[in-house]
């Protein structure tokens, strides 16, 4: 019996329609049909559709059905949790957020400036047309900005993540009660936009370069529970 295909994610976006297509779902921070993404690109659905299979064999992406009012569900297609293209964790601007993790002072009045920037920094990169709710939406934009995020737990109105990668572990190094601090700030912008009625009750940092931070959430979807 023939051995399993195995892909390597660095040759399969060294492609360059998929190389664009995993760019442009990383933008997006949400998940996207293949024909709003074969538009996107000014692309024929059919050859996209083929090059996002590729991509899911690889690791690279995730697919969904996305129930519509009519008609069968369709594909929408999101960054996957565990990608790691070109054989390594996403590692953000090194450079620059280390030196800037460095020139702010860890106390408690700059810290509390620092989540309100990170919480309006959460609320503009939340997806506006998120097709999912506000858990799975969370999730898939956690995934496009590298932090690799698992459920851990769920319970019936909460879940916690468990994130596999840090993505600004460098700067992290410098100054790991700012940038976590940050971090927290843009989860709970990102829920401003995505639940708002959603609660951040407890966020847990970790070793950056052993990663495995928490997220625990509560009172997810309450909003439309209610209503």
């Amino acid at each position: 019996m023939d051995a399993p295909l195995t892909l390597d994610p660095e040759d399969v976006l060294a492609q360059p329609t998929r190389a664009r297509l995993f760019a442009l779902l990383g933008e997006l921070g949400r998940a996207a049909g293949t024909v709003e993404l074969a538009e996107r690109l000014d692309l024929h659905p059919n050859g996209v559709r083929l090059h996002l299979e590729r991509m899911e064999e690889a690791g690279l992406v995730a697919r969904e059905r996305a129930r519509q009012a009519r008609g069968r569900p369709r594909d929408a297609w999101t960054i996957a949790p565990d990608a790691r293209p070109g054989g390594e964790p996403p590692s953000a601007y090194k450079d620059l957020g280390r030196w800037l993790a460095r020139a702010i002072p860890a106390r408690p009045g700059r810290l509390r400036d620092v989540e309100a920037t990170g919480r309006e920094i959460g609320r503009e990169l939340a997806p506006r047309s998120a097709e999912s709710g506000g858990a799975e939406a969370l999730q898939s934009t956690l995934s496009a900005l590298g932090f690799q995020p698992r459920r851990q737990q769920e319970t019936p109105d909460g879940m916690t993540l468990c994130l596999g990668n840090c993505p600004y572990r460098d700067a992290v190094r410098e100054n790991q009660a700012v940038i976590c601090t940050l971090h927290r700030g843009i989860t709970l912008g990102l829920l401003d936009v995505l639940d708002p009625h959603a609660k951040l009750t407890d966020f847990v940092p970790r070793d950056p370069d052993t990663a495995g931070c928490l997220i625990e959430l509560s009172s997810l979807g309450a909003g439309s529970t209610a209503e």
